[in-house]
């Protein structure tokens, strides 16, 4: 054999050596993500009883299942001017909108957003409070004749507030922590509904605070008020949480008089469920174990846009490290955690040109990686493929544990009418990731089966959790 033709061999050798290498990594990656129905139906039954344990007061119990105080969700016929306030990140929204009863529904909305100054994330209770009370006050000076609030009331404020909060009733809750990069140590403790109502006091604004919700009681709350037979919401964005409409004769935690209405919202906080049900690959206990909490959130990290970018990065780096998936080198911007963003795996997921040219330019601008081959950009769609399906499983596994623990997962016992049952979401990755949606949703119809799933019904709830909480204050109002 001649010189060349051994070199040649070589090559193809090596070419073969590593397209193995690369089947081999995919082919574990599979089986370790994979997420088969009746594993989905073991870990629903594990969310259940979370579930139980939370309602039970178990100090122990993973998923807190937070008693909500709110017993009355709208019902259509709420009428009068009232106001929002969603702080839960760098911005807040100021919203009005006036209610006209069970004909004109919503007659008008108007709403602001506003940044807060990075300075005062990390400032005083008060100087926060104050900006935001500010913001407010000069808010309600642009109300306009659009808007009537009847002779001798006073404007009622729903505030949403997603930040972990020990909540004492409707309308008063102490700040546990703070998170997403806040950090004012004398809030910590304190009641926020005080904090606000003390800063709208020193504005000079009249408003009582009626009601304080956390973003996901705001959209079950949105999403009651434009459908009657939501009985859920979950958020499905960075972060993930459900919330839903209990029977109060079912938390056993639950000391005072039953309420009237018989029921009761929980904010379930699932994100920090864990069952060794859940298929945790190598790739998900580094990431934890490298993240600001490790041990804690573990089904947050498995299904929220916050994370499946970074699993996807962790994988591509296995490929690039054990099979040279990108060459001899292993791109340098690969090892940085989080340079890949889920909305980025997305883009390349649903890139559906001949030559994948997104996944391309992607691999090009985050992994700096300038020629790809239609192999590599097939491989790397694949991985968005399988971390994506298993995190809408997951999510759907989720949502069949609630739907279970409703009694809302099978026929009726007494062969009568499955009631309509309607499960209202949010956030970006449910809403901008279709892939992930049209995946959870057939997962879920596959866990409830036909008969039931044809009565179930899965909803954009879009924004609910701003006009969420202007509605809760409508139907707590002092003067309904």
């Amino acid at each position: 054999m001649g010189k060349a033709a051994a070199v040649g061999t070589a090559v193809v050798g090596a070419a073969a050596e590593r397209k193995r290498k690369v089947a081999a990594v995919i082919e574990d990656v599979e089986h370790a993500l994979s997420t088969p129905t009746a594993l989905l139906r073991g870990i629903s039954d594990a969310m259940v009883t979370e579930m139980e344990r939370g309602l039970r007061g178990d100090s122990h119990a993973m998923v807190k299942m937070l008693i909500t105080y709110v017993d009355n969700l709208p019902t259509g016929n709420e009428q009068g001017l009232f106001y929002a306030l969603d702080l839960g990140g760098t911005n807040f929204r100021v919203l009005r909108v006036q209610l006209g009863g069970k004909e004109k529904r919503v007659v008008q909305q108007q709403y602001e957003e506003v940044s807060i100054p990075p300075h005062l994330m990390v400032g005083t209770s008060m100087e926060l409070f104050d900006f935001i009370a500010s913001a407010l006050s000069k808010f309600v000076d642009t109300e306009g004749d659009d808007f009537h609030l009847p002779e001798g009331r006073q404007r009622e404020l729903g505030f949403t507030f997603s930040f972990p909060v020990n909540q004492t009733s409707i309308s008063s809750g102490t700040l546990i922590k703070w998170t997403k990069g806040f950090s004012i140590n004398d809030a910590v403790g304190e009641d926020v509904v005080s904090e606000l109502g003390k800063a709208m006091e020193r504005q000079g604004l009249d408003m009582k605070i009626t009601a304080l919700v956390n973003d996901t009681v705001g959209t079950l709350a949105g999403g009651r008020y434009a459908d009657n037979s939501v009985v859920a919401a979950i958020i499905l964005g960075t972060g993930t949480n459900a919330a839903y409409v209990e029977n109060a004769n079912a938390i056993p935690k639950w000391t005072g008089l039953l309420p009237r209405s018989g029921n009761m919202v929980i904010n379930t906080e699932w994100g920090s469920f864990k069952s060794d049900k859940l298929p945790l690959s190598e790739f998900d206990k580094a990431m934890d174990f490298e993240s600001l909490n490790p041990g804690e959130q573990i089904y947050e990290k498995l299904i929220s846009g916050m994370y499946l970018g970074e699993i996807v990065r962790r994988i591509l780096l296995k490929l690039a490290h054990d099979a040279a998936l990108f060459g001899d080198v292993v791109p340098s911007k690969l090892e940085q955690p989080f340079v890949l963003r889920t909305p980025d795996m997305s883009a390349m997921h649903h890139d559906s040109s001949h030559d994948l040219k997104t996944v391309g330019a992607k691999l090009k601008d985050i992994v700096g990686v300038p020629d790809t081959s239609l192999e590599v950009r097939y491989i790397t769609s694949h991985i968005c493929d399988v971390v994506a399906e298993r995190a809408a499983r997951l999510a759907a596994a989720g949502i069949y544990g609630v739907l279970k623990k409703l009694g809302r997962d099978k026929m009726p016992k007494d062969g009568s009418k499955m009631p309509r049952t309607v499960i209202a979401l949010d956030g970006g990755l449910y809403e901008h990731y279709k892939k992930f949606s049209s995946c959870l949703e057939s997962t879920l119809t596959d866990l409830l089966g036909d008969d039931v799933s044809s009565s179930v019904v899965t909803k954009l709830a879009n924004d609910g959790s701003g006009i969420g909480a202007a509605l809760l204050a409508a139907s707590h109002s002092h003067g309904i």
